[in-house]
């Protein structure tokens, strides 16, 4: 009927044509043979298609059986040959979530195993051609990490660019902490399997850059405070949890993963693997043997003293490897110190039990001093505590405080493990004088903490604070404490019940003995009446307290004494009694000199009358002060 039809056509086109010209006409077994192709075609694809849903019901059939070896090989020859049937995709989507999933249950674990028994050159055609297949980036990420775990030599080819691709998210995201699931796959996921083979070469600012983005997150997820984990941590069954290095063992779940995924053991051991590698790879002056942190911190120092006799391109690769060896031994001790002194601020309900403990100067010996000779006469007098303040101030005479080799004292039975606590102590406070020792260090480590925002981290300000008042620039110390208190202010909306409480009095019990050192003694005893507000008496504590603690009287006083005393009422109220009688002591004059209103005077002596006599045992000290 075709073939008629275009005869009866012919004539006409024929007429439209200029000149003469023959219809070409098309013959009859062309025509035939055409038809014959198009019929074929369709047999081909009626076949296929019944070849396909035969093979996909037999598929099935062997599947929902659990018979892995017969439905990996349907499996194998479906994908083969009906490589972009939507039915064979989505059987595949449903095998690749169950290798990204969790979840141990019996068809998860059929699934992987029936992928286990597909050939490798198809295992990883099959993952690619998923990845494509993958729009949100978290899957996709997810998705190579399947691959380059399984083959390592894929690596080379897509490692670097699917780091780069979740460092671009997390910058679209607007993440606030670094602590979040595009950090978090690139740290601990994607970047040891990059810097661990020896394939992928990598310049050494790229480097650099990874170490400093593995460094932030690490940090930052260790030093997380209880506020920002209290709406997924729940009641925890182990209550040892002293150890930072137990500390990771808490539940704690990063946006967009899952509890097992946002779990990371070791993070401090993680980290300074990730900086041996990039040490390695970058040619640093590294010594395997070494791994103790005060022999990094030595390392360094040697490192720090010919680090101004190399060119240019040698003098950025040493001054990187003291920046960041350095910093991380200052902040894994300085973290160490917070955390024992402090374990509210990092374990929350957990620490009930837990006394925290706060430095302070010793002001036994002031006391006891100032008792020594009361024959004196009162312009004698006064000049001796002309002395002692200018003694116990080092902000004039030693502005750095490296010179001041001052002992800090705390009892075993009080704190078990304070030999730790102290050497982190020294190792921090010595890691932070080596980051300033040199002016390209301390221009880089400003820099990191700038970009890192170190100056919103409650526990390095507490640490910092410390590490002033230690080295007796207490100037500095008070300003400290002012930002500290700021600190607290913008973190006391999300704090646990009692916590901000307690960093108040943390302050005021330290801008106390700042102000002391200072020879600023009405400024002292405000700030010991506004902590007053907060305590108790300890009635019953204080007998046993006495005991425990020896007096130290020594007749001369060349270097201040530090102490780390049990932040309780039982300790404090003692403690803040000795400080006022020491302020009275020192400074003959402060009630009849007329600088102090007598108002504020006789308050401060009601108090002392007061606690005197509600501690029996300070009748010794109540008749010491009265009788001159």
């Amino acid at each position: 009927r075709e073939f008629e039809n275009k005869q009866n056509l012919a004539p006409a086109f024929k007429d439209m044509m200029p000149g003469k010209q023959k219809t070409p006409q098309r013959p009859l077994t062309t025509l035939v043979t055409t038809k014959i192709c198009s019929v074929r075609c369709w047999y081909n694809s009626l076949t296929w298609i019944l070849l396909l849903n035969s093979e996909y019901e037999m598929y099935t059939i062997e599947r929902n059986a659990e018979r892995t070896s017969s439905a990996g090989r349907l499996l194998y020859d479906i994908f083969v040959n009906f490589p972009d049937q939507p039915v064979v995709w989505r059987e595949i989507s449903v095998i690749t979530s169950a290798l990204r999933n969790d979840c141990q249950d019996k068809q998860t674990q059929f699934l992987r195993g029936l992928f286990e028994t597909l050939p490798g050159r198809i295992q990883c055609e099959m993952l690619l051609k998923a990845t494509e297949q993958c729009f949100n980036t978290l899957e996709r990420a997810e998705m190579l990490l399947l691959l380059l775990r399984r083959f390592p030599e894929s690596v080379v080819q897509h490692g670097v660019g699917l780091g780069e691709s979740l460092l671009e998210a997390e910058n679209i995201e607007d993440q606030e902490s670094p602590v979040n699931c595009y950090r978090k796959l690139f740290v601990c996921d994607v970047l040891p399997l990059i810097i661990n083979n020896p394939d992928v070469r990598l310049p050494a600012a790229l480097l650099y850059k990874y170490l400093n983005k593995a460094a932030e997150f690490y940090i930052n997820y260790v030093t997380r405070s209880t506020q920002m984990e209290s709406q997924y941590q729940g009641v925890q069954d182990t209550p040892d949890l002293l150890s930072p290095s137990k500390r990771s063992s808490q539940k704690y779940v990063i946006e967009g993963l899952t509890e097992k995924s946002s779990h990371i053991t070791d993070p401090w051991e993680r980290v300074f693997k990730i900086l041996s590698v990039v040490g390695v790879r970058c040619e640093w002056q590294m010594d395997m043997s070494r791994r103790s942190f005060g022999d990094i911190l030595l390392k360094m120092k040697d490192v720090c003293r010919y680090i101004g006799n190399y060119d240019n391109e040698a003098h950025t690769k040493y001054k990187t490897q003291v920046t960041y060896s350095t910093m991380l031994v200052f902040f894994k001790n300085a973290f160490q110190y917070v955390s024992s002194i402090q374990p509210s601020l990092f374990q929350g309900p957990n620490a009930a039990n837990q006394h925290p403990f706060v430095l302070l100067e010793d002001v036994s010996n002031v006391y006891g001093d100032a008792d020594m000779d009361r024959s004196k006469h009162l312009h004698k007098k006064r000049k001796l505590a002309e002395g002692r303040e200018k003694t116990m101030s080092s902000d004039d005479e030693d502005p750095s405080g490296k010179g001041r080799n001052r002992h800090i004292t705390i009892h075993a039975a009080e704190l078990p493990n304070s030999v730790e606590v102290l050497e982190s102590f020294r190792l921090a406070r010595e890691s932070w004088e080596l980051l300033h020792s040199l002016e390209s260090l301390d221009k880089e480590f400003t820099r990191i903490c700038v970009s890192w925002k170190t100056d919103t981290w409650l526990w390095l300000r507490i640490f910092l604070t410390d590490m002033i008042i230690y080295q007796g620039q207490y100037k500095k110390a008070i300003a400290s404490l002012h930002h500290l208190a700021a600190l607290q202010g913008s973190h006391s909306p999300q704090q646990i019940p009692g916590q901000g409480s307690l960093e108040n009095q943390r302050a005021l019990i330290q801008l106390a003995t700042c102000h002391f050192a200072l020879g600023e003694y009405r400024f002292t005893c405000e700030k010991v009446l506004d902590l007053m507000c907060y305590m108790v008496l300890p009635i019953q504590e204080g007998a046993k307290l006495q005991e425990e603690q020896p007096k130290l009287k020594s007749k001369f006083r060349k270097v201040s004494e530090l102490k780390l005393w049990p932040f309780t009422s039982a300790a404090i109220m003692p403690y803040c009694l000795r400080l006022l009688l020491a302020c009275f002591k020192v400074s003959s004059c402060f009630v009849c000199s007329g600088k102090t209103k007598p108002s504020f005077a006789s308050t401060v002596l009601v108090w002392v009358v007061v606690v005197l006599g509600g501690i029996p045992q300070r009748e010794n000290a109540w008749m010491a002060w009265r009788s001159p």
